[in-house]
């Protein structure tokens, strides 16, 4: 499809979204006459509409509205449009008792509006700028749903009148509408949230503070498989692991700007007596500069790759947190290169490369990039117009060479630099942000970071700043929803359940458990009373992606039959022969339900 038609279809059902909103007041209003209207915009999956009510409303009362709703569609209603005097608009809307609206539109008055905007359909009249459908039966009566009740401040004012807000979906047919309460209800059902709970993942307890996950023993295990991976990774790409502290004086983050440029997204410091300030650390690139100027640095070092899953702290409004998604403390998978300014392109495109190898590792075919550049016509940005050029031009040469899809974003570059931002698609398709990498030409200086060169003069690096895997509170929530929270073998909480079909057998049980332990995999025995079934959809339930089942024909002759998550066949072996296979599994990080696992040569 050309763009121009991806447009269009977009655009249409922008209309059909804002008019069903439109729909939605005035059916509210045939049943519920004295309710105040808010406002009612379009949204990504639908709509919504805002209503101050004399009397409650509660999902109970959705059935009714929607079928009026219906009704109206049915009625030909044609939109038209009409600009009105400010005055005489505010005089119409106080006389119908519309106060919010009224107030709404004093308030554009004083921003110096002469004329509003409104559109009719049928009886209903609306303050608003538009677009909307040409007539009411443009819209398909199958195509949308009342979704939920909720409530809402007045403009989002705490002090102001709480408003009752009706959701809707809407789409282009009732096929798409179906399709999108299946994915609604599958992410539901992998909501990291609801997973990381029924697993046994993380809690997040108010006693110890909001937005602060601690980790359980099963999340622990994800998280250190996966920092595991990375500094594998890491190491083979010739980079340096460092630790730093979590805490430093104030003086180091007025040297890298955090002081006061980022100061409100900082925990407040903590006083100290006869010292400066210190605070927890929002980022781990000061101590990183610290560390490349420890001592003398020479081009023959260059590049330097220093890495650190490092501990860091930021203060998010508590409406904003939201499960491992928007935490207050986080591990960062973070380095910095420091290169010369020919190294900056090889650079920046292996670390984009890892990227790649990582997403195509845990399946997360639906990525791309956002590629941030600087607006002259903004002043946070750093003033230095020849190394924004040269800079943006490398990266530009550097993303034409990748095959990967990518948008650009002008005026959303870092102020030191341009940056990458690699954007998935959730299991509903929703778009995340999972990583960042910038280059910097900028704050190296700031922090008087030198290196001597080939002509053995004093030189600047620029300076690569790289997560590729993100955060471990962010990345896992993304694996537990794409995973459904069935791990792959070698990255699972618990790798191995062995069930003894008998008290009989219990003895072979246990030894085939305690080679799998001694070879650190992660096995346990459910020798519990309860019936064969019950401990079998017990390990269902869990997720464990490898059962072994036992019973006296197996412990004679030292067999297991092994049952996998999600897959249909048993497979009886020797116990030897599964050793070996589980043993690949873990080596070769297998991540595809284990159906292409063979016995090793």
């Amino acid at each position: 499809m050309r763009q121009a038609t991806k447009d269009k279809v977009k655009d249409d059902l922008y209309r059909r979204r804002h008019s069903l909103a439109h729909v939605l007041a005035q059916a509210v209003l045939r049943l519920r006459p004295n309710a105040q209207l808010g406002f009612g915009p379009p949204t990504d999956n639908g709509f919504y509409y805002d209503f101050l009510f004399d009397q409650p409303l509660t999902s109970d009362d959705l059935p009714e509205i929607e079928e009026q709703m219906r009704q109206i569609l049915k009625e030909k209603q044609v939109f038209e449009r009409r600009m009105i005097p400010v005055d005489e608009a505010i005089e119409e809307l106080s006389k119908r008792g519309a106060t919010l609206k009224a107030e709404y539109a004093q308030e554009l008055k004083s921003k110096g509006e002469t004329e509003l905007s409104f559109y009719t359909n049928g009886s209903f009249m609306d303050m608003c700028e538009g677009p909307h459908v040409e007539n009411t039966r443009e819209i398909p009566h199958n195509c949308f749903k009342l979704d939920t009740v909720a409530g809402a401040y007045w403009r989002g004012d705490e002090n102001r009148e709480m408003l009752t807000r009706i959701y809707g979906l809407g789409f282009d047919s009732k096929k798409d509408l179906n399709d999108f309460l299946e994915l609604r209800r599958l992410a539901m059902e992998r909501d990291h949230r609801k997973l990381g709970q029924e697993l046994d993942l993380y809690v997040i307890d108010e006693k110890v503070g909001v937005g602060l996950p601690m980790w359980l023993p099963n999340g622990t295990v994800i998280r250190d498989e996966l920092e595991k991976l990375a500094k594998e990774v890491e190491f083979k790409a010739g980079y340096k692991h460092v630790a730093t502290p979590h805490i430093t004086k104030a003086s180091l983050y007025y040297t890298s700007g955090h002081l006061p440029h980022y100061q409100e997204d900082m925990f407040p410091p903590m006083e100290l007596e006869d010292e400066e300030p210190y605070y927890l650390k929002p980022m781990n690139c000061p101590h990183h500069h610290m560390l490349f100027a420890s001592r003398p640095r020479s081009y023959r070092e260059l590049p330097l790759r220093i890495s650190e899953y490092g501990q860091v702290y930021r203060y998010e409004k508590s409406g904003a947190l939201s499960g491992l998604l928007r935490v207050r403390g986080m591990a960062m998978n973070d380095a910095h290169i420091y290169c010369m300014p020919e190294q900056v392109e090889d650079e920046f495109e292996r670390v984009l490369e890892m990227h790649r190898y990582y997403y195509k590792m845990f399946r997360l075919t639906d990525f791309w990039m956002r590629f941030s550049i600087h607006d002259d016509a903004k002043e946070k940005y750093v003033e230095n117009a020849k190394a924004w050029e040269e800079s943006e031009a490398a990266i530009q040469r550097v993303v034409d060479r990748m095959d990967i899809r990518y948008e650009i974003g002008k005026g959303e570059a870092a102020f030191y630099g341009p940056k990458i931002d690699f954007q998935i698609a959730n299991v509903i398709g929703r778009e995340e942000t999972a990583s960042t990498n910038q280059l910097d030409f900028a704050i190296p200086e700031r922090f008087g970071l030198k290196y001597i060169g080939p002509d053995g003069a004093e030189h600047t690096p620029y300076c690569i700043h790289r997560a590729p895997l993100g955060t471990h509170e962010r990345f896992i929530s993304f694996l537990i929803e794409h995973f459904g929270g069935a791990f792959p073998t070698w990255m699972a909480p618990l790798q191995v359940r062995v069930v003894p079909i008998s008290d009989e057998v219990a003895d072979f049980a246990h030894k085939i458990k305690d080679v799998l332990h001694n070879d650190l995999f992660r096995t346990d025995i459910d020798d519990s009373g309860e019936s064969f079934n019950k401990r079998l959809r017990n390990a269902i339930t869990s997720k464990i992606p490898n059962m072994l089942i036992v019973g006296k024909k197996e412990a004679a002759e030292n067999k297991i039959t092994w049952r996998r998550y999600a897959v249909k066949e048993q497979q009886t072996m020797s116990f030897d022969d599964f050793h070996r296979i589980l043993q690949t599994m873990r080596n070769q990080r297998i991540m595809d339900n284990f159906a292409d696992v063979t016995l090793p040569e």
